[in-house]
């Protein structure tokens, strides 16, 4: 009898059709609500580099997400729809890629307060906290000063980690923000650009090396 695929004696028998890896999903934002703000300008980069790696990103704007100060008697009233809304995004993504400024030597309260609320429970009633568990992330932050917002840095990635997201080790801070980051978005320092496509190409990596849902 001559063999066949579906005789068990055939050589094609234990060959498997292989399937593409699923594309790792990422959410991304700057922490600042300035129009002319040096991290709206920069996020782009970031997510550029993540792309080129393979991935789905999607870029928000944090003003279509406005949300009040986080207050456990507004949470008790009824959560609000914002927060569902970037719930349901962390929830569908595999990571997260931020650009911050620094203020005070720290992160902006936008970006504190946006991470406490969707780390609030979720309309089914389950810990916010686990939308983040062993999700990557990816940070980078401007200033105008010399530093880059390095401080900014160290407080987000610590915070980051306590929610569980695994933070990639390469960051960059872009100083003098004002000379490299001008109106048209381009940073044109090579060194830097290519720098910043770096933090979101490893996110990229560290995830592909996983499974990602």
């Amino acid at each position: 009898m001559s063999a066949s695929l579906s005789d068990p004696r055939s050589p094609d028998a234990d060959r498997t059709i292989a399937t593409p890896a699923p594309r790792p999903r990422l959410l991304a934002f700057a922490g600042s609500l300035r129009q002319a703000s040096y991290n709206r300008r920069l996020i782009p980069i970031l997510a550029e580099g993540a792309r080129a790696a393979g991935a789905d990103v999607e870029l928000i704007d944090l003003r279509d997400y406005s949300l009040p100060v986080y207050d456990g008697d507004i949470e008790a009233a009824g959560m609000p729809d914002n927060v569902h809304r970037l719930q349901t995004l962390m929830a569908g993504c595999d990571g997260l890629l931020i650009s911050t400024p620094e203020y005070n030597g720290s992160m902006p309260a936008l970006v504190k307060n946006t991470l406490d609320w969707m780390s609030r429970a979720t309309a089914d009633g389950r810990s916010g906290t686990l939308l983040f568990q062993d999700k990557m992330a990816g940070i980078v932050s401007a200033s105008p000063g010399p530093l880059g917002g390095i401080r900014s840095l160290l407080v987000l990635r610590d915070a980051l980690s306590k929610l569980g997201l695994l933070v990639v080790p390469q960051q960059v801070a872009v100083g003098a923000a004002a000379e490299r980051l001008p109106e048209t978005g381009v940073l044109a320092d090579e060194r830097l650009r290519g720098a910043v496509l770096g933090v979101g190409a490893a996110v990229v990596r560290h995830l592909c090396k996983g499974v990602v849902a």
